[in-house]
């Protein structure tokens, strides 16, 4: 959908910068993002509401690189966020206060207190002691917060166990058979404006209904409560669109979609409030490695990379599948093997039994749809310098991260 990466005379593309260049020199491993990518699938969805009181927060959990939020920041996006140091770097990217959306299930009070402070959009709570602890807040700082209830909607979104969060025995939110009494309760807090309803199902949904139906469900709530004169004035149907990680995967059908809650947006006469993330990130990403070794074992080939589970964890935790792609086609022909990674895990591997290019050491590779939930969940275990991030704009690239040093690993630490 974002044509982003492409194979030109054997060698693969970021926009118009060759990838080999930036492995080269940036070093392995190393992520690399497309603006073009980004900003494309931003449109997409202000394509589809254009015309329509709404706005779309991006995902921060999805990716939190300065520079790709300060781009989003600069299209018009919001920006939801689910911990103080999202709130943190959101406005130190130059976000808009005014279009940031705290959600997440255990917010501390130094974070509610920084986020009233900022004069955040609208805070969505996940549980009445939550809202109690907002509207105490509130009124000690002299101000009124703007609240929406994360409602789960009992709806099956169809995805990894990890990442479903809609269902009333999840520990998201509050069950949507619940969520009436808790209005009415809620509604009489000081300090609190309870203006919102919002719901998140779940990640990763390449069928479209299961959002639809939640978002049917949670339009049914707003008119019942409208009934008993609690007047809301948004709508947040939270993110969930997937994007296909194996290359004969569909998209889902965002048009389908985005006609559907417009439709329920302009029926109830509400702000629409998306928070897409891994939709707008993770196509526009790749992570670069670099083959170190090759080796026969039990029958099988390993090809050993320098990236590993530390760099991107979700083929181990989730045993998600990313395409891998030589960043310079050998014409070698291709073998099956599993590619690991540096970490003295069994689970440290990018991907099992998998059909690839003939490589040998020294050949680099890209790891693909690796923009959203990929550095954000690195880590530094086995010691592991987390990698540089880069930036692609046209024919111009630029580092947006610096690859962490050893001294970047002790810092902080006293003998």
């Amino acid at each position: 959908m974002n044509g982003a990466f492409e194979y030109r005379d054997g060698l693969l593309f970021c926009e118009q910068v060759d990838l080999t260049e930036v492995a080269a020199r940036a070093g392995t491993p190393c992520y690399v993002y497309s603006a073009g990518a980004l900003r494309r699938a931003f449109g997409v969805f202000e394509e589809g509401l254009a015309g329509l009181p709404h706005l779309v927060c991006f995902a921060v959990k999805a990716n939190g690189n300065l520079a790709v939020l300060r781009l989003l920041a600069e299209a018009g996006a919001g920006f939801d966020i689910v911990s103080g140091g999202e709130l943190f770097r959101v406005l130190r990217a130059g976000a808009d206060p005014a279009k940031i959306v705290f959600s997440g299930v255990g917010k501390t009070r130094e974070e509610i207190e920084a986020a009233l402070q900022a004069g955040i959009h609208s805070f969505n709570c996940e549980s009445e002691a939550e809202l109690m602890l907002l509207s105490s807040l509130a009124q000690h700082l002299g101000k009124t917060a703007r609240a929406a209830i994360r409602v789960n909607p009992d709806v099956d979104a169809a995805t990894h166990p990890y990442i479903s969060t809609g269902l009333k025995r999840h520990k998201f939110g509050i069950d949507i058979a619940e969520a009436e009494q808790l209005y009415v309760r809620a509604a009489e807090l000081p300090g609190l404006a309870l203006e919102g309803a919002s719901c998140h199902i779940g990640s990763q949904l390449l069928d479209v209904a299961p959002l639809i139906e939640a978002a049917e469900r949670m339009g049914a709530l707003v008119e019942r409560l409208r009934a008993r004169g609690i007047a809301l004035r948004f709508l947040d149907l939270g993110g969930g669109l997937g994007v296909p990680y194996r290359k004969d995967d569909p998209w889902p059908d965002v048009p389908r979609y985005l006609a559907a809650v417009r439709e329920l947006a302009e029926r109830l006469q509400v702000e629409l409030l998306l928070e897409p993330g891994r939709f707008i990130a993770g196509p526009a990403g790749t992570l670069l490695s670099r083959v170190l070794y090759r080796k026969t074992g039990g029958g099988k080939e390993f090809l050993i990379v320098d990236a590993s589970m530390t760099e991107l964890i979700r083929p181990a935790l989730y045993e998600a599948h990313h395409e891998m792609l030589p960043l310079r086609q050998p014409g070698r022909g291709r073998l099956v093997a599993d590619i690991v990674g540096p970490v003295c895990e069994s689970s440290d591997f990018l991907a099992e039994e998998r059909e690839i290019e003939n490589l040998l050491p020294g050949d680099y590779l890209a790891v693909m749809t690796a923009g959203a939930y990929g550095f954000v969940m690195a880590s530094n275990y086995n010691a592991r310098p987390r990698p540089c991030e880069v930036l692609v704009e046209g024919g111009r690239w630029r580092v947006v991260r610096q690859r962490e040093s050893h001294e970047d690993l002790v810092r902080g630490e006293e003998v």
